[in-house]
């Protein structure tokens, strides 16, 4: 059995950093639901688990490629939640370039551009796989798609979907028009409400930054920018929620 202090041990607690991520090209994916998708995609190379862990993911372990058990101690090194779960796979990186997300005349795609939050990527990628949306893209500052907040957050998500990763914000539009998405901003001041705008044809939504929304210039390059209506007194939405009803609004229009 593997203890904290065994090379392969060492080695795959490096990837809870992103620079670790960045060296090795793999990151780390926690819990039952994320090791199953990770699995039926073929992005693992190794699968860490405790004995209490074996015992109730017999099925899982049946399917990957190499099986390393731990005891207790490296369960708690390798995951980043205060409840380790005993299972963790290390598997290959899921981002590709931009032009590549968005092959294959795409319908439906997610933009987020400075988002600082993993929690809240995380769930925009889970909400974007449910509403049918083909790529997500991680532009500008955007917080790393692999780190383990985020993984936890998507439940398996981001094996399903077209990631990809740009810096450069305006490289992203462009690649949205070649790929002839008609780009949407949103804006909680916009003259533009969401109820009225029509949403036919293939759409890349835009969303930025949680206390700053999107950079002028991203918003000011995009076709259109609009706002999701609040009838109520809350001052704003969540990003993620925003995201939501966004990204979801097409599907309840019978789109």
């Amino acid at each position: 059995m593997f203890t904290h202090k065994t090379p392969r041990v060492v080695a795959a607690r490096r990837l809870t950093t992103k620079s670790g991520r960045d060296d090795a090209g793999r990151f780390l994916a926690e819990g039952a639901q994320a090791v199953r998708e990770a699995l039926r995609f073929g992005r693992v190379h190794e699968l860490f688990v405790t004995e209490a862990a074996a015992e109730r993911h017999a099925d899982l372990l049946a399917e990957a490629p190499r099986v390393s058990y731990i005891d207790r101690r490296a369960a708690e090194l390798l995951s980043e939640t205060v409840s380790p779960q005993g299972l963790v796979a290390v598997c290959d990186t899921v981002t590709v370039p931009v032009d590549e997300a968005l092959a294959g005349q795409p319908r439906l795609v997610a933009v987020l551009c400075g988002v600082a939050d993993p929690g809240n990527a995380g769930t925009v990628l889970r909400v974007a796989d449910a509403a049918g949306a083909d790529a997500v893209v991680f532009a500008g500052d955007t917080v790393d798609v692999h780190n383990g907040k985020c993984v936890r957050a998507s439940t398996g998500s981001l094996f399903h979907l077209q990631v990809a990763r740009e810096r450069d914000p305006a490289a992203v539009l462009d690649a949205c028009r070649r790929g002839g998405l008609r780009t949407i901003a949103t804006d909680g001041h916009a003259d533009q409400d969401l109820t009225g705008v029509p949403l036919d044809g293939p759409i890349a939504w835009l969303f930025g930054n949680e206390a700053h929304g999107l950079p002028a210039e991203v918003a000011g390059a995009a076709d259109e920018t609009v706002r999701v209506p609040i009838p109520g007194h809350a001052e704003s939405l969540n990003l993620a929620t925003a995201a939501a009803v966004c990204l979801y609004a097409r599907v309840l229009r019978g789109g």
